[in-house]
């Protein structure tokens, strides 16, 4: 990321968020079963990276695996390039370890099987709170829940999402928004 590094229309350093990781064949076959653990650990720590070096991205970070003859045993190429995002892209990480991506439809949250995302937590309620596609992002809105919804400890009823916001469904269901 750091040879990708570039200058965004508003002064703010951008670097690749798209990343072919060619292994060798062997390698390849040995990874094939954790495939998609890895990938989603190695977005994380490109997302990881440049929050804390203030990089930004120009889109979602997309991870490829692939394998080829010209790579030896033990070695691996990575090839990493910008790429805007073709609409607003957007993550939520649950507690479960499981990943919702955002995309132009509406999501809502609760106990209702009717839910787009349900949680087994009497904390939350039956419809607790929505996240919509607004412009180039998204928002949280809180749907009249008994208990509330915080982003970043601050209780909210409405708010725009930023990467990194941790929200809170009733104080006790955890979510993290990552863009891309």
């Amino acid at each position: 990321m750091a040879d990708s590094r570039s200058v965004g229309v508003r002064g703010q350093t951008v670097v690749a968020n798209v990343f072919e990781v060619v292994l060798a064949i062997a390698d390849f076959e040995r990874f094939a079963e954790v495939e998609e653990s890895l990938i989603r650990e190695l977005a994380d720590a490109a997302r990881e990276t440049a929050r804390d070096e203030g990089w930004q991205f120009m889109g979602p970070v997309r991870i490829t695996l692939n394998s080829s003859a010209s790579v030896r045993d033990g070695q691996l190429r990575v090839d990493g390039r910008l790429k805007e995002a073709d609409r607003a892209n957007g993550v939520l990480h649950l507690g479960s370890g499981e990943q919702v991506v955002l995309g132009e439809f509406r999501l809502t949250f609760g106990r209702l099987p009717e839910c787009t995302v349900t949680f087994d937590d009497t904390n939350v309620s039956r419809e607790h709170a929505e996240i919509r596609p607004e412009q180039d992002g998204f928002v949280l809105a809180d749907l009249g829940s008994t208990n509330g919804t915080t982003v970043n400890g601050e209780r909210v009823t409405f708010r725009r999402l930023e990467d990194g916001d941790q929200i809170a469904l009733g104080g006790t269901t955890m979510i993290e928004f990552r863009v891309g």
